[in-house]
């Protein structure tokens, strides 16, 4: 398969999807809480889209939009729990979720 030409991560309604060549290849879900902070619980990718790292671009790209909009997260995806732990995103508040 072809390298992808066009890979792109938008905000629609409750979650941020990213699309590869006009296609929807995955998507990360968050809801707001009582509180108006965003409860990421679910990310996904579409098999056929694995192995290209497309979830780690989604939810690297969320958390950058999330910070810039002032929004606060609230990780509980697996995915997200484990992608703020290794990586650094400017001016991103985060409430980390009591086990």
């Amino acid at each position: 398969m072809a390298e992808p030409q066009d890979v792109r991560v938008e905000r629609a309604d409750d979650r941020y999807v990213i699309t590869v060549d006009g296609h929807e290849a995955g998507f990360t879900r968050f809801r707001p809480d009582a509180e108006g902070r965003l409860v990421f619980p679910h990310t996904v990718v579409d098999p056929a889209f694995s192995g290209r790292g497309l979830a780690t671009t989604l939810v690297a790209e969320a958390m950058a939009d999330v910070a810039a909009r002032g929004e606060t997260v609230v990780p509980r995806c697996p995915f997200v729990v484990r992608y703020l732990q290794t990586h650094e995103v400017a001016d991103l508040r985060i409430d980390w979720p009591d086990a």
